[in-house]
This record gives structure tokens, sequence and C-alpha cells, in this order.
């Protein structure tokens, strides 16, 4: 149980306890900045000319024909989230090829497999090449009751690593 007294000790002070996390935050943000630290927001750290980037369908070179979809979407909703996306009448567009799409026996008791992605990636910009790398992501999921549930599992770990993989491309399109 809280006493009366116990709630007017930061209105004897002078201060109130909102007051002063505000001069904190300010304080902090003010020697944050001078230390080079700066917030800003995706769409502001990526090339010269590619501020808002609009991402093709990926080729797939795999056994699964909607890996590319799945990486495309992703790619899509990474660049939304940093307020980069854009429709295909962009300056900068990315695209690219699902290489791999593997699905493989990790361990067998309990059953896990491991899904690796291995994406290649290029930046282009007003008909340029600015950027071209490979990229790879792998997830673990265990096995299923029935094939049913193992192939919903997959897809899960598929949707995970695309994610991943989608975030690391545009974290190295993003300028230093």
């Amino acid at each position: 149980m809280t006493s009366a007294a116990g709630l007017e000790g930061p209105r004897r002070s002078g201060r109130s306890p909102c007051r002063a996390g505000a001069a904190l935050v300010a304080a902090l943000v003010a020697a944050g900045g001078g230390c080079g630290y700066q917030l800003a927001s995706g769409a502001n750290r990526l090339p010269p000319g590619a501020e808002r980037i609009f991402v093709r369908p990926l080729e797939t070179h795999t056994g699964d024909p909607q890996a590319g979809a799945l990486v495309a979407s992703a790619l899509r909703s990474e660049l939304a989230r940093r307020n980069a996306s854009a429709g295909p009448d962009a300056r900068a567009r990315l695209e690219g090829v699902v290489e791999d799409a593997s699905f493989t026996l990790a361990s067998g008791n309990p059953p896990t497999y491991q899904l690796s992605l291995r994406v290649r990636a290029r930046l282009v910009v007003g008909g340029k090449v600015l950027v071209e790398r490979a990229f790879a992501r792998s997830e673990e999921c265990l096995s299923g009751l029935d094939p049913l549930e193992s192939e919903g599992r997959r897809r899960l770990a598929l949707r995970r690593a695309s994610t991943a993989l989608a975030r690391d491309v545009v974290e190295v399109l993003e300028q230093p």
C-alpha cells in the first residue's frame, strides 16, 4: 500500500518525473549528435538515385516455384518499412535470382530439417548496376506429425529465411 506522503515526493523536489525524463532524453540526443550518431530513416541512407526502389519479380532456379515470390515480397516489405519502396516507374530497381531453396534432414531424433536459401541480388539505378552480391540464409524446423504439417513448417521456415535475407539485402544497400 502506498501512502500519500510517498506520492508527494517528486512534487516537493520542484521537478515532475515527466520533465526530468524529457530533459534526460534531450541531453542524450544532444550528446549522441556530437559523436556522429544521428536518427535517419533507411530511404535517406540509400545510394543517390535509389531513394525509392522498385522490386522486380525474382527469377527462381529451384524446385520451389514460390521461392522467388516470397523473397520479392519480403524485399518489398522491408523497403516499405524504411519508406523506400516504389512502383515500376522508379529510377532504381532491385532484381535477382533465387539460386537455391533446399530442404535437407539436419538430424534424425527428433527429425529436424534445415532450409537453405541462396539469392543473388543487384541494385540497378538508371540502367547501371551499382551493387551485385550473393546472400544466404538458413532456418531449422522440426518435422510435423504428418506430411501436411511438415510442409507447413517448411513454408514457415522459408518465410523466416526470406524476411531475414531481405533485411540483409537492404542493409547492404544502405550507405554507412
